[in-house]
């Protein structure tokens, strides 16, 4: 399959350039020249169009690295040139070619700097502005405080529909089936819940994609976010180091070091963070057995703590003017200590008796990813091809130490438990995408990809008996999973001067196997699937834009439901993961709408999900002890609202609001357990950042979750707030930032689960309110200019 995919590949590429040579027109209109700014320095890779006198686009180019260009094959006949570049006006020029004057020096041409251009980068840069494109939402990051100085959560939380909750999982519109990508390609950072590892800092901005096209994979029924990794467009050496220390203890120190020249681009961002997390937990449970009511009071305390080192280097090298080539490593390794103290009063009446059990956990990742892309442009500005490889390798080492004694009735040394969890994985992927243009205005996408993972689990328990250690109720087994994923697209869209469309087509082929050293769990899946997807855009006017999508999605089960070994830290509940589950399956239709009047933003949609086999969370009590497992259950229908609002109503105050609400219809029945149920849920978000002084800013944020209800379950609604002040000192060179999260410590989920013969209230409260103060300092660099982290090629 990979070797037919590569020849499906080449043959796809060497047809296209083919057809361009063959297609284009001879002509011997020839004109060159050199572009330089007002310091008669070379301007590298302005934008260059060739358009005859009715203004029709003939060719259009980009300058070499040394400024210096070469149009070839021009009509004899009068044609416009027009030069452009970010930041510089634009500038024509008329060219006359005939028959006996058809080569042209035009020498060189000196493009002057726009001021206005440059005052309002400088202004917008402040604002997380919203854009609107064919398939998505995109966030610029901008100077939003509180994403500054934590990590990529801390950046989601701020971003408009997403939240993450206590324990790192990322929800869109409330719902966790989303996809999270990094440049447009998964990661074992973003499989794990690990996004907390990188750093905020390296984030340029966020991407949107609630009912995404065909280019992207058909993973994740909510949509995808894609974070967008910093780019360098700043010539030469240039950098910044942030320091944080925060309580409790957060202390974080990044470097960032950049050099780019005419040829080539290298990049580097170290990083070694030192946090901990405290984190409280209680619940209650009454049970009714045989008639006799009993009940469990539980507390537990949590401390963590957490030591990373992350590395990240690369280079883009610019072959010439339309070949590039990029290569980077990234290593995140980390270090977790962590320890909790449980304290469970048995009672009926009166006390029956009283257990403590106190567990320590050390724990060893280390990530590893190496990348490569190659880009190559065409004389056509709009054609490209990219070639994409990735290779992710990780590991994991994990272990638990429980003590448990008696405290009452009587004092007594219950036997010791120790567990141990050895995992690994290795993802490989090859992607290849080409964008042909068509006509001026349409526009064809191709492409292939291959994933490979093989991950492997190898995980036991031993009890103490005396010196010895023996196996724990045959808990000692190794799951091995293998993934292999197949996808092609073919995508064709048309840009008007009012209406766009884009209608994509998708194919994957899926080969999954599960099996165990045991024999126990052997499982074989193999599935193709079609994915269509259609994105409308209709513009009413320069301010009005309204949007229809539809897509159909699937949401693969994560690798930690599929577990089936489950830890043993709690003595009255546990999680364990389910081998036998399905992916569920999703069609999607939205209707969006952004409206700008003057300072105010207005961005409403409305939305509908129709899912089948989606996974369900089942609880049950067995042996006195709660398990929750993911189980498959027949469909969902979700249908909803989602309003943002960006108000600036001066130009020292930004308000935004955002909020969500939807209502769904769950069916299904499992060992029992009723699915059926009707109920609905709102998540809200209000956020204002005030301009003090010329130097300094302030932002306070206010978020909600509503109260939710489902066939087994009830959990309260969330309130917290943020706060971050920040001042730019020495010039713009240095900015200092005081934030706080959960400051008046109120995110606490508060959760009723009932089944037979049992009531069980939880509440969680995994991290307390945190304070940290972070300062930046750059060099060769403003506070509005980004530093390189990464190249996005064409994967945004």
């Amino acid at each position: 399959m990979k070797k037919l995919l590569i020849t499906i590949m080449v043959c796809v590429i060497g047809s296209t350039i083919n057809a361009q040579q063959n297609n284009q027109i001879p002509s011997k209109g020839l004109v060159n020249g050199k572009l330089t700014d007002q310091a008669q320095l070379a301007l590298p890779y302005v934008t260059i169009q060739v358009k005859n006198i009715l203004g029709k686009l003939i060719l259009s180019t980009i300058s070499d690295e040394k400024g210096e260009f070469l149009l070839e094959g021009l009509p004899e006949e009068n044609v416009i040139l027009e030069f452009s570049l970010i930041g510089y006006k634009t500038l024509s020029r008329n060219v006359e070619l005939s028959p006996s004057a058809y080569k042209l020096d035009i020498g060189n041409i000196s493009l002057m700097q726009d001021t206005t251009v440059l005052k309002e980068v400088s202004i917008t840069a402040e604002k997380s502005m919203i854009s609107l494109k064919l398939d998505k939402k995109v966030f610029e990051v901008g100077k939003d405080i509180l994403s500054q100085s934590g990590s990529v959560n801390d950046i989601l939380n701020s971003v408009p529909s997403v939240a993450i909750n206590p324990e790192g999982a990322v929800r869109l519109r409330g719902n966790s089936n989303v996809m999270v990508l990094i440049n447009g390609r998964r990661s074992g950072l973003t499989q794990s819940n690990l996004l907390d590892q990188i750093p905020a800092g390296l984030i340029d901005k966020i991407e949107v994609i609630s009912n995404p096209s065909s280019r992207y994979d058909a993973g994740g029924s909510a949509g995808i976010i894609n974070i967008i990794l910093k780019k360098n467009k700043i010539g030469g050496l240039n950098g910044q180091l942030k320091v944080v220390g925060g309580l409790p203890n957060d202390n974080r120190i990044n470097p960032s070091l950049n050099y780019k020249s005419d040829k080539i681009n290298l990049f580097s961002t170290l990083g070694i963070r030192l946090s901990d997390y405290k984190g409280f937990y209680s619940s209650n449970q009454s049970v009714l057995d045989n008639e006799q009511q009993r009940f469990l009071t539980q507390t537990q305390d949590e401390d963590r703590h957490d030591d990373g080192k992350l590395i990240y280097l690369g280079a883009d090298y610019l072959i010439n003017a339309h070949n590039t080539m990029t290569a980077a490593y990234f290593k995140n390794a980390t270090k977790d200590h962590d320890k909790t103290w449980f304290d469970y009063q048995y009672s009926s009446s009166t006390l029956d008796s009283n257990l403590i059990r106190n567990g320590e956990s050390r724990e060893k990742r280390d990530y590893n990813q190496l990348e490569f892309n190659y880009t190559r442009t065409f004389e056509n500005a709009q054609k490209k091809y990219t070639l994409d490889m990735q290779y992710d390798f990780w590991n994991s080492d994990k272990t638990w130490a429980l003590t448990t004694e008696k405290h009452f009735p009587h004092p007594e040394t219950l036997p010791g438990i120790r567990t141990s969890s050895i995992g690994s994985s290795k993802d490989f992927l090859l992607q290849s995408d080409l964008e042909q243009p068509l006509t001026e205005k349409s526009m064809l996408e191709l492409g292939l990809k291959l994933e490979n993972r093989k991950v492997t689990s190898d995980f036991y328990a031993e009890q103490q008996q005396g010196d010895q250690w023996v196996i724990y109720y045959n808990i000692n087994n190794k799951l091995q999973y293998n993934e292999l994923i197949s996808s092609a697209y073919a995508q064709f869209s048309n840009k008007g001067k009012r209406f766009s469309y884009m209608l994509g087509l998708r194919s994957e082929l899926t080969k999954i196997s599960i099996e165990d050293r045991l024999g126990d769990y052997q499982n074989k899946k193999n599935y193709i699937r079609i994915f269509p997807t259609l994105n409308l855009s209709y513009q009413l006017n320069e301010e009005t834009t309204t949007q229809f999508s539809y897509s159909k999605r699937i949401n693969r089960p994560s690798l930690w439901m599929l577990y089936p070994f489950n830890e043993l830290t709690d003595l009255n509940s546990q999680f364990i993961g389910n081998p036998a589950l399905n992916p569920s399956y999703a069609d999607v239709l939205e209707l969006g709408l952004l409206k700008h009047w003057g300072d105010l933003t207005f961005n409403p949609s409305v939305y509908y999900q129709n899912n089948s086999d989606i996974i369900q969370m089942y609880t049950y009590r067995n042996n006195d002890i709660f398990y929750t497992i993911p189980v498959n259950i027949d469909g969902e229908i979700r249908q909803g609202l989602e309003l943002s609002l960006l108000y600036n109503p001066w130009k020292w105050l930004q308000l935004n609001a955002e909020l969500n609400g939807y209502e769904f219809q769950q069916k299904g029945f499992y060992l029992g357990q009723d699915f059926d149920f009707n109920g609905n849920a709102t998540t809200g978000r209000f956020s204002t950042q005030a301009k003090i002084s010329t130097m300094m800013n302030l932002q306070l944020r206010y978020n909600y979750t509503g109260a939710t209800t489902n066939a087994q379950s009830h959990t309260w609604s969330v309130h917290y707030l943020d706060f971050g002040l920040s001042r730019n000192a020495l010039k713009e060179k240095m900015t200092i930032t005081l934030d706080g999260s959960n400051v008046l410590n109120t995110r606490k989920t508060k959760t009723l689960t009932t089944g037979d013969n049992y009531i069980y209230n939880q509440l969680s409260n995994p991290n307390a309110s945190r304070y940290r103060l972070t300062m930046v300092y750059r060099f060769n660099l403003k506070d509005s200019q980004s530093i390189r982290q990464a190249k996005s090629g064409n994967r945004n």
